[in-house]
């Protein structure tokens, strides 16, 4: 399978020291199987630090997915499940939340995330509508967490995408 990362510099090493808290699944390693996605992200990125966009390519094994040796977690849609996920990772007052999945997969949250999660805690919406107002305004396109070492040793490095 080949995933892509968008970013402001090519990426030779994933570090992922250099990963930022409170995204979907945690902090961690973020890549699409979708290149127009990673694309738009790494151009947003450029547009906020005055640099170009990259894509940098790799390659993973799908079988690796039912390796024993890798805890992986797998939403296949917007849910309830997907949603309670998503808020305790982006959540900056949920300290304590930490999950020890080495894979996550599932659908991009939208934008606004914060605001929703105000609204939510605030209780100015439902569960509900916090769940529909964090579905991804181009439809469903699926992220790629590795969140631990051994799971970024999983990834090829296939190095700069220009598709």
């Amino acid at each position: 399978m080949v995933l892509y990362h968008g970013s402001t510099v090519e990426i030779k090493e994933i570090d992922l020291a250099l990963s930022k808290p409170n995204k979907d699944f945690g902090r961690g390693f973020y890549l699409s199987n979708n290149y127009e996605q990673a694309y738009e992200m790494a151009t947003y990125k450029s547009g906020l630090f005055g640099t170009e966009p990259y894509v940098t390519k790799f390659e993973f094994d799908e079988n690796l997915l039912k390796n024993d040796n890798l805890k992986v977690l797998s939403f296949s849609e917007y849910s309830k499940e997907w949603a309670d996920f998503v808020f305790k990772n982006r959540n900056q007052e949920n300290q304590d939340f930490f999950h020890d999945y080495d894979i996550v997969i599932g659908p991009i949250a939208n934008d606004r995330v914060g605001a929703q999660i105000r609204r939510f805690v605030e209780g100015d919406i439902t569960f509900d509508t916090f769940l529909e107002r964090l579905k991804y305004m181009r439809g469903v396109t699926f992220q790629y967490f590795f969140g631990t070492q051994k799971a970024v040793q999983t990834l090829v490095n296939k190095g700069l995408c220009h598709e």
